[in-house]
């Protein structure tokens, strides 16, 4: 018998309500044929549908008195985690299945990430420092990550060795988990196109926006909502810019509200 895949989500705080999980949840079970559990970390399980397994949210292990668990993300990387083990593909709240995810585990390689400047406009200005500019073009956008339980411990390893640190030379986790597992040869991506900015891909660029709806791009599977509009505001038809209009998004909310339909 085939051993199921693991979704994993986190969901801590009052930010994104259970209707989050739920919804992608139910996109999960449209757009993947494989058996699979989908587990959402959390400290309030409350209203969460039944396919859905809460599990607490995983400790960082900071010591004792500690109490910055902004990275708490990281945590997913303990060795230990909750007695899960095999492949895991990791999906934050706010975003939208709609393909299949099926290719998500046959792509090859033991970690597979988005990488963070596909969702985001070139940036000419970032080359007048190129180190850095290289850096910041090989870091993995943390939204959607596929891995084995307990294959990366280094990663939450190198994070608890000097936290301190971490946090002073790192702007956010992503970037200081995509130097550990660049470190280590395991910092691949998905290809381009898989997983798309709604704002970047999907919302005509300035006054264009004006003259044509957002659309969904020939392949995309997973749209995603990085930097704003949020996907509250992209749902209600908030650009979050003068210049930028949120005309008729139906499909989007066909896909996020009526998964199953």
């Amino acid at each position: 018998m085939t051993k199921p895949v693991l979704i994993l989500t986190m969901k801590w705080g009052t930010l994104y309500g259970p209707e989050y999980v739920n919804r992608l949840a139910a996109g999960v079970r449209k757009h993947l044929g494989r058996p699979h559990r989908f587990i959402c970390f959390t400290d309030d399980a409350t209203g969460l549908d039944a396919s859905v397994e809460a599990l607490p949210l995983p400790e960082l292990g900071l010591a004792k008195g500690k109490t910055d668990t902004r990275w708490r993300k990281l945590a997913l990387f303990r060795e230990d985690l909750a007695g899960l083990s095999g492949t895991a593909l990791f999906l934050d709240l706010d975003q939208v299945v709609v393909g299949a995810l099926e290719p998500f585990f046959e792509v090859e390689g033991p970690f597979r990430i988005i990488r963070d400047d596909d969702l985001f406009r070139h940036k000419p200005l970032r080359k007048v420092n190129s180190a850095r500019d290289a850096f910041l073009h090989s870091v993995g956008n943390s939204s959607v990550f596929r891995y084995e339980i307990g294959a990366h411990s280094y990663i939450l390893d190198a994070y608890l060795a000097d936290p301190v640190a971490a946090t002073r030379d790192y702007e956010i986790s992503q970037q200081f988990q995509s130097a550990q597992l660049a470190k280590h040869g395991h910092l691949a991506y998905w290809p381009k196109g898989w997983c798309v900015s709604f704002k970047n891909d999907c919302v005509p660029r300035g006054l264009k926006s004006y003259l044509a709806d957002p659309s969904l791009p020939a392949g995309a599977k997973i749209v995603c909502f990085a930097g704003n509009p949020k996907m509250t505001d992209a749902l209600n038809g908030q650009g979050g810019k003068w210049y930028r209009r949120i005309g008729d998004v139906s499909w989007l909310k066909r896909a996020w509200e009526q998964p199953d339909g």
